[in-house]
């Protein structure tokens, strides 16, 4: 019984558990299911990209404040951020990379550039599983 190609319907030769007639085909298979299982990731890091370039944009002297309607007109998505710093006021800035914000007055949005000082008060988030035996994670 001749074993063919999965990718492209060749008949396959050579060891018994060969499964791809070639290299290419191999290759194709592997690059097109990487494609459909990083698109979650291409997706999102397009958009933090995306809000990354608006922040620079609006902010090239490292503190500029502007209408939450002109970041939206911008294509800014408010749902995608990569950290977030807390002041000691306990006021949160949301980051695109180096890029931040901060929702001001009404429809004011303070705009800023990462500073080194705060790395100190960075928000980290921890995911811990307990363990159901011991009781502690």
């Amino acid at each position: 019984m001749d074993r063919k190609c999965p990718e492209c319907g060749d008949v396959i030769h050579g060891r018994e558990d060969k499964i791809f007639c070639s290299d290419q085909c191999r290759f194709q298979r592997h690059n097109r299911n990487k494609r459909r299982s990083e698109k979650t990731i291409l997706d999102i890091n397009k958009i933090l990209r995306k809000n990354r370039r608006i922040l620079q944009n609006l902010n090239p002297i490292g503190l500029t404040a502007v209408r939450r309607e002109i970041l939206t007109r911008q294509g800014f998505d408010f749902n995608f951020f990569t950290h977030q710093y807390v002041t000691q006021k306990g006021n949160y800035y949301y980051f695109c990379y180096e890029y931040g914000y901060a929702y001001a007055e009404k429809e004011k949005i303070n705009v800023v550039t990462w500073q080194e000082y705060m790395n100190q008060q960075l928000v980290r988030y921890q995911i811990t599983i307990d363990d159901p035996e011991t009781n502690r994670p």
